[in-house]
């Protein structure tokens, strides 16, 4: 598993054949392993530093979302804060590297390689003689062996949230000597080299109740370049402190202080000095460069030619202040903050820089293929062809300096050995094509309409029915996507607010579309002396609502020229029922961008006769009430990136299948769109042992998913993160798995070296 997340796996397939649609060939064909996989479209930006330049000792005070609930990464409400523990503190036999590709990690493993193929599949584990856990015992077969018993499915006494891989193994065996481990598998598994990253001792999964229970509060046993020193709930932090026993490179740091602080309580944390590494929303990264008085050089580090300043200005305009206002207002702050508290909190956040990159994960639009129009595939496929994915990659990058291209694989992201572009088994932007599709399917102007519901939830608002119109489908217990907001529940909307903007009561809906107009300040666009784009003068701010993944937000501010007056063409209908779909999206205020990106795919969706119903719904009721449930036609979320799609994305993208009661189980399908055919090429993938033939078979799966038009990637998600300038090889990581041991503050006088571009 890479770092970003674990996910449940895939379920049982149906054995009734759905074709894939109409799919060229020549498309597939195209799909070969020698396609390139091309380059990070950013790389790490940490202050990469020696370890000679860096200082003995210090504290690191790291912000989380809260303490975890568990420290075993195995169970179902394992969290982010869960996986930055095991990284610190556990072996990983395999890590990811700044490509997304998984890497030998060498303080745990001298070699592991596939040494026979038949009768079976045999892969033997030389271990570092030097690898022992935090009591003095020595890391070998048994820790393995335990790890496979609990994880293999066979004892339901153990709680575990997924098996895939682990059900594969049919023994392990010392090898000629203690160091070595034997892994037989039953049949082939590709996947390999994803298992036993982390790796727990024997005693926590050596029984149900040490596995269920033991590594919940605590991990006694350790072994890595930190150990677990002290859980304080109630002071909400973990305290990690150097393991007297590593056998690596000495940690720099004395201890790092996992402190939970929630998002809108950074930019305070941050201004009163409690804090020395934050993730960030962009109000809270202006504030530090504002501190910073506009100090030259790129927000991302990555080029665009933004300065810090610059483009969070530009992001602050977008979200709703005119130019005079936001200098007027940066002036009057600078005023302020020389007489009064704000000067010495300036002062503080003077201390820290923005460090950003990209998320390995992306953002993506989901459309419920359940039932109601989106259920047929020409429908889907004409919203797909309607949207114009690179204006909203630019619409959300663009502010923050970072490059703006669309994410063009399911599968992969940009760098990953397995990406390659699939979108053409769909095509590109082409209203025409969107309008052909929409005939087709028998959505034409005209005619007598009845009184319109949205198809989602049964025609139900959200807010109304709060996702009880369906039971769940069969959702499994974890790896849930990362919503692209994670946010509180708003007590009072600013003004603005979709519900004032249509007109409406304040019930959290508007169509999009009704009187042929677009959304208000939709189509408004003022000029950013800044950024030399035009922006839409409704932005929103968007977070992550993922506890899972603790990311970044994903949608910050749109761009683009102001929408004609009549931006819409006429609704289309179909048997006396208007075409409107239901755009469910979270209400919090933190949420605002995602909302505004909503928007302007609604707008999008117009053009081509598409009515949108957009319902605002709580936070808290989001993904479990709505998105599980299949209470939407359209939302917004993302997934994680994984070095291993095979076994990860299966569960995705699989075809749901009836269950014994009778209800639907979708697993984390909550498109509910798939196809045999999709599922034969995840296993043929998962089940051969040439990488080349496991590659071609995931592209061809990723072309037939763009086909099927049940989710459309957008872009990769940015990060921003606040770090203390002396702070070394730490901030924003992207896909580089953190080295925890190499973290520290520079020496009086050292500077780090400039961040790595992803060239």
């Amino acid at each position: 598993m890479s770092y970003v997340g674990v996910t449940p796996r895939a379920v049982t397939r149906s054995a009734a054949f759905l074709a894939a649609g109409a799919l060229a060939m020549t498309v597939l064909s195209g799909c070969s392993s020698g396609d390139g996989a091309g380059k990070p479209l950013a790389g790490e930006d940490i202050a990469p530093a020696a370890r000679g330049l860096i200082a003995d000792g210090g504290t690191l005070r790291w912000a989380v979302d809260d303490v975890p609930d568990t420290f075993n990464a195995f169970q179902a409400d394992a969290d982010a804060t869960t996986h930055r523990v095991a990284q610190a503190v556990l072996p990983s036999m395999y890590r990811m590297d700044r490509n997304g590709r998984p890497q030998r990690n060498p303080d745990y493993l001298e070699s592991a390689k596939v040494i026979e193929t038949e009768p079976k599949q045999v892969v033997l584990y030389k271990l570092n003689q030097q690898a022992v856990w935090s009591d003095g015992r020595e890391i070998g077969a048994a820790d393995f062996a335990a790890q496979w018993r609990a994880l293999s499915g066979k004892d339901s006494a153990y709680w575990t949230a997924r098996n895939a891989g682990y059900d594969r193994i049919e023994k392990i065996e010392r090898g000629a000597n203690d160091l070595e481990v034997r892994v037989t598998f039953k049949r082939p598994y590709a996947d390999w080299q994803s298992l036993f990253s982390p790796l727990y001792p024997k005693e926590v999964m050596g029984t149900p109740n040490s596995f269920n229970d033991d590594a919940r509060r605590t991990l006694k046993l350790t072994a890595g370049p930190f150990k677990v020193a002290e859980v304080d709930r109630k002071g909400k932090d973990v305290v990690l402190a150097r393991n007297p026993r590593w056998w690596g490179h000495p940690a720099k740091l004395k201890k790092i202080v996992l402190q939970a602080v929630p998002r809108d309580k950074r930019a305070a944390a941050l201004a009163a000095g409690t804090v020395d590494l934050a993730e960030i929303d962009p109000n809270t990264a202006r504030q530090v460069t504002d501190a910073a008085k506009g100090a030259a050089g790129p927000l991302a580090g990555h080029g665009g030619g933004h300065t810090a300043a610059a483009a969070l200005r530009s992001w602050a305009v977008t979200h709703g202040s005119d130019e005079d206002a936001a200098d007027a207002e940066t002036k009057a702050s600078a005023k302020k903050a020389a007489t009064t508290a704000d000067g010495r909190k300036q002062q503080e956040l003077r201390g820290f820089e923005i460090r950003t990159s990209f998320e390995p994960a992306y953002t993506q639009l989901a459309l419920n293929g359940a039932d109601g129009p989106l259920a047929d595939e020409r429908v889907r496929r004409a919203v797909a062809r309607a949207l114009d994915r690179k204006e909203i990659a630019h619409l959300v990058l663009d502010p923050l300096g970072l490059p703006a291209v669309p994410v063009d694989s399911h599968l992969a992201l940009s760098g990953q050995a397995d990406y390659a572009d699939g979108s053409g088994a769909l095509g590109g932007q082409d209203t025409a094509e969107a309008q052909a599709l929409l005939a087709d399917a028998g959505w034409v102007s005209g005619g007598p309409v009845e009184k319109e519901e949205a198809a989602g939830g049964e025609g139900k608002k959200a807010d109304e029915s709060g996702g009880g119109g369906k039971k769940s489908e069969g959702s499994e217990k974890s790896g849930k996507p990362e919503a692209s907001g994670k946010s509180k529940t708003s007590e009072k909307e600013e003004k603005g607010s979709e519900a004032e903007e249509s007109g409406d009561d304040d019930d959290g809906t508007y169509v999009v579309g009704e009187d042929d107009k677009p959304p208000a300040g939709a189509g408004r666009a003022l000029t950013s002396g800044d950024s030399g784009h035009h922006l839409a003068r409704d932005g929103r701010q968007q977070a992550d609502m993922s506890r899972l993944q603790g990311g970044a937000p994903g949608a910050y501010a749109p761009k683009g020229t102001a929408a004609p007056a009549q931006a819409g063409s006429r609704p289309l209908a179909k048997d006396g029922k208007a075409l409107t779909l239901r755009f469910v999206v979270p209400a919090g205020p933190e949420a605002q961008s995602l909302r505004t990106v909503a928007d302007r795919i609604s707008v999008m969706l117009d053009k081509v006769g598409i009515r949108t119903r957009i319902t605002k719904v709580p936070d808290e009721s989001y993904f479990k009430d709505h998105i599980a449930n299949g209470q939407y036609d359209l939302a917004l979320y993302s997934w994680p990136a994984s070095a291993f799609p095979a076994t990860d994305a299966r569960p995705i993208y699989a075809k749901p299948v009836p269950a014994a009661d009778g209800s639907l189980s979708v697993a984390q399908n909550y498109t509910r769109v798939g196809t045999d055919q999709v599922d034969q090429l995840f296993d043929q993938a998962i089940g051969t042992l040439d990488r080349d033939e496991a590659r071609t078979l995931l592209r061809k799966a990723d072309s037939h998913i763009w086909a099927e038009a049940g989710s459309i990637p957008l872009y990769q998600r940015p990060q921003l993160v606040a770090a203390r300038k002396n702070l070394a090889n730490a901030g924003a990581f992207g896909f580089q798995a953190p080295v925890f041991e190499d973290m520290g503050y520079l020496k009086k006088g050292a500077k780090a070296a400039a961040s790595r571009s992803a060239d």
